[in-house]
């Protein structure tokens, strides 16, 4: 089936650009190629992965053991509204750990990054609001993974996990 687009269309415009709109197009669809989805995947993986994790290492000494100071920052600043304070500080340890490695490996990466959006989600609205601008930066990184996937780079791919 042929489409017929109107020459004076938007479309029409935007199907073949002149002059310095040609330029710009030509660049970006450069830009395009040296910086893949792929690569945008893995460096968002790391770099969100690392936030959280770096963020559970201090809730817990050896592996997983959650220190008093985590119990106590639960009760003392978090303050989270209907979780008990234990459930609260193993479950954030847990999922702190938990997300960002699957994240790195690329494994159930659009289930890991939901989880973490929720979680700062939840940090936003009821532990530190006025740190929007942070929270607005990881949930960009979170939203495209969610979104794109973990790119060739992971275990997704290999295991044929959209």
């Amino acid at each position: 089936m042929t489409r017929h687009i109107c020459p004076d269309s938007p479309v029409a415009a935007e199907s073949a650009p002149t002059g310095l709109r040609a330029v710009w197009h030509g660049a970006a669809d450069r830009l395009t190629g040296l910086v893949p989805h792929d690569a945008l995947a893995l460096i968002d993986r790391v770099a969100i992965g690392a936030v959280f994790f770096l963020s559970g290492r201090t809730k817990v000494e050896g592996l997983l053991t959650v220190t008093e100071s985590t119990y106590s920052l639960f009760r003392d600043e978090y303050k989270l509204p209907l979780i008990p304070v234990e459930i609260a500080a193993h479950a954030a340890a847990w999922a702190e750990h938990l997300f960002p490695l699957l994240l790195v490996l690329g494994l159930f990466t659009r289930l890991s990054a939901l989880a973490l959006l929720g979680m700062t989600l939840v940090i936003q609205l009821f532990v530190y609001p006025d740190a929007w601008p942070t929270h607005l930066s990881w949930a960009g990184l979170l939203l495209y993974l969610v979104g794109r996937g973990a790119g060739a780079l992971s275990l997704d791919r290999l295991f044929r996990i959209r």
